[in-house]
């Protein structure tokens, strides 16, 4: 839960071009004390510039910013000396053991020979990698190196950890780990900010999201609060024969809230309904009487993948422009 303390990251006005491509443009952020917000948008969208400023690795070209009270274009140092990162690829020496990355670690943070070695032993087991402890991280799975990774942004106890894209490229095994990981340091009271292109990542861990499109936030709240904005409940269904689907859209039209979306390769329909139950019982006799049979139908809530989708018109997985940020 939020603490009504200072913010841990406030940035106001956030701007950075790069040659004639604008990565951010007028960013405004908040972080409460012992909150994660979730910053949520496709690849190019500009999380990772943000996540590069606030850590000190990049300048704005204009804007102010705070991380942990201190201002991070006055006083770079004390920042880093306040926070931990875990970006999008795990920055562990292969060849050193799993112990050895996190003792030099800690002692690169003046921690001392002993209690580098004991935040090590800690760390390794906070993280169920105590196993393989004593071998090079270059036999570690890729999710084991992400656990890594971001047990070494732990190291100096931080108060505030920044995760850029922590979970990209891992299997469905070990995303669920990381996010295990990362629900525990929630629960710890640790300051989060997670930049993330998977909606289910942000519905689940973020107190508050942030959308953020072409370097400009475009919506911003809770995962209820940003699907109440798209309205209402989806009706969809799949039927049996792709020839029908243009029938169902025609049976189902009155009992809608807007068109309904068709795709023929999955022979599906979703559609933006009101009236709950009531409204599944009309779309059960329209289609009957329209002759339309049927595989599946129910409906939903609307998901983050709607918002996403509504305010930007397309998906958050479309990547239509790879960039630096």
């Amino acid at each position: 839960m939020a603490s009504t303390s200072t913010p841990a990251v406030v940035a106001r006005g956030l701007v950075k071009h790069y040659k004639d491509v604008v990565a951010l443009d007028g960013v405004d952020l908040t972080v409460p004390t012992g909150s994660v917000l979730g910053l949520l948008g496709p690849n190019g969208a500009g999380k990772t510039t943000i996540v590069r400023i606030l850590t000190t690795l990049l300048r704005p070209d204009g804007g102010t910013a705070e991380v942990a009270g201190v201002d991070v274009l006055r006083r770079p140092r004390d920042v880093r000396r306040r926070i931990g990162l875990s970006g999008q690829y795990a920055a562990v020496d292969e060849y050193l053991t799993g112990f050895e990355n996190l003792d030099m670690i800690g002692r690169l943070y003046h921690l001392g020979a002993k209690r580098s070695r004991e935040r090590a032993r800690e760390l390794l087991a906070s993280f169920r990698l105590e196993d393989a402890a004593d071998r090079p991280s270059k036999t570690y799975s890729g999710g084991m190196r992400r656990r890594l990774d971001l047990a070494g942004a732990l190291v100096a106890d931080p108060p505030v950890i920044f995760l850029d894209e922590p979970t990209t490229g891992l299997d469905p095994r070990g995303r669920a780990d990381m996010w295990e990981v990362i629900q525990r340091l929630v629960a710890g009271g640790t300051t989060l900010l997670l930049t993330t292109q998977y909606l289910e990542e942000a519905d689940l861990l973020a107190d508050e999201i942030v959308v953020i499109d072409h370097g400009r936030i475009i919506a911003q709240g809770t995962a209820d609060e940003l699907k109440r904005q798209v309205g209402g409940e989806r009706l969809e269904l799949t039927v049996q024969e792709g020839a029908s689907l243009d029938d169902a859209a025609r049976a189902l039209a009155p009992l809608g809230v807007s068109t309904p979306t068709l795709d023929a390769t999955r022979r599906s329909l979703l559609m933006p309904v009101e009236g709950g139950a009531a409204v599944l019982g009309g779309a059960l006799r329209a289609l009957e009487d329209a002759g339309v049979t049927l595989d599946d139908i129910g409906l939903r809530r609307p998901t983050l993948d709607d918002v996403f989708l509504s305010l930007t018109g397309r998906t958050a997985e479309d990547d239509p422009t790879e960039g630096a940020a």
